[in-house]
């Protein structure tokens, strides 16, 4: 599937975050979908479908563990990368263990995104 034709939605509390990341998918033509937290993160994906969520762990409202969780009972098929800069061991564990397909730890490489995104998105 051609990268035009992928959703990536981008869930975090941090605009700035959102912002670098939104340049970089786009510029490597994916089409960017956002979100700042994980109530709306999981509104956006029920209502979009996104080929790939990024997902921040730690945000207000609801976090990503939760969101990850609520995404999954919606669609089992869905694709969640992780992103989190308190990567402790417990919480990849737990992410991991709820579905998520991959791991990021912040602050993230430009290609480690890129690369995720293109494995998630086989």
């Amino acid at each position: 599937m051609a990268a035009k034709e992928l959703s990536v939605l981008i869930c975090d509390d941090s605009m700035l975050i959102r912002k670098k990341m939104r340049d970089l998918l786009e510029a490597n033509d994916y089409q960017v979908l956002e979100a700042q937290n994980g109530l709306e993160g999981v509104e956006v994906y029920r209502q979009t479908k996104p080929a790939v969520v990024f997902m921040d762990i730690v945000m207000p409202q609801s976090d990503g563990l939760q969101a990850l969780k609520q995404i999954k009972q919606f669609d089992p098929q869905a694709k969640v990368i992780m992103l989190s800069s308190t990567g402790t061991a417990t919480k990849l564990v737990e992410a991991l263990k709820s579905g998520a397909v991959d791991f990021i730890q912040k602050p993230y490489e430009k290609d480690h995104i890129l690369t995720a995104l293109a494995k998630a998105s086989q």
